[in-house]
């Protein structure tokens, strides 16, 4: 029986079926699995530039003192000296130690700051006793702060979309809390104007709530009383260097 003319000519003019859709299958597997690749190398090209190029060099805290006359360095270079002096003085009640930056909530040390150590450690005096907490780092960030803040203000994230990671790194510590504290909307208040026009008091009686430490919380300590003493020599020494 001889073949219909769409039988004879079907596949020449339907164009094929078989090694045309392999051929399509191939090329969308090829381009997916490059965009892969190129994405995973984007997010390493990136956290190796975050650690090294963004912030090539930090400071050693190792011989300064820490007392009542003032607290060691921050390692971020640069932002406003009065928020930096500020930044210096929250440190004397919170996290008053050699080495602010890898401090856990009481007094030993984390290695690993690649995120934030969420150690959740018993809290054996005070009004909160019985509870835990997973404060760390200069300013004694708990977990939850710390992945709220660092969602507006770290400068660097890794990762993509609903990925994101926060690097807990001493530079990424100080960067956060500057950037926080520059922000009057997240204060009512414009902080660094008031400490420019000397209301040191006020501002700390409104910070106060995040870092109960400083004078009217309840949670003063025997650094809270000579905050001004360190905040006065930490300004004079953030405005000279």
């Amino acid at each position: 029986m001889s073949s219909s003319p769409r039988q004879k000519y079907g596949k020449l003019r339907g164009f094929p079926n078989t090694s045309y859709k392999f051929t399509l299958k191939g090329l969308f597997y090829n381009i997916s699995a490059l965009a892969i690749v190129s994405l995973l190398l984007g997010i390493y090209l990136r956290h190796v530039f975050n650690r090294w190029a963004y912030y090539p060099v930090e400071r050693t805290l190792s011989d300064y003192p820490t007392s009542i006359h003032g607290t060691p360095p921050l390692v971020m270079r640069g932002g406003d000296p009065y928020i930096r002096a500020l930044m210096r003085t929250i440190t004397a009640s919170e996290a008053n130690d050699p080495q602010p930056y890898t401090i856990i909530y009481g007094g030993q040390h984390v290695s690993d700051l690649r995120r934030h150590p969420e150690i959740c450690v018993p809290i054996v005096a005070g009004p909160n006793v019985g509870k835990c907490s997973t404060a760390a780092g200069r300013y004694q960030f708990l977990d939850i702060t710390w992945k709220a803040k660092a969602q507006s203000y770290h400068p660097r994230p890794s990762g993509f979309l609903f990925w994101k990671q926060y690097s807990f790194e001493a530079h990424f510590q100080d960067a956060v809390v500057h950037d926080w504290l520059k922000d009057s909307r997240a204060w009512g208040m414009d902080i660094p104007k008031e400490l420019r026009q000397g209301n040191l008091d006020k501002v700390l009686r409104r910070l106060s709530g995040t870092w109960t430490s400083l004078g009217y919380g309840i949670e003063t300590n025997s650094m809270s009383k000579h905050l001004p003493k360190v905040y006065e020599r930490m300004i004079e020494e953030e405005l000279n260097r």
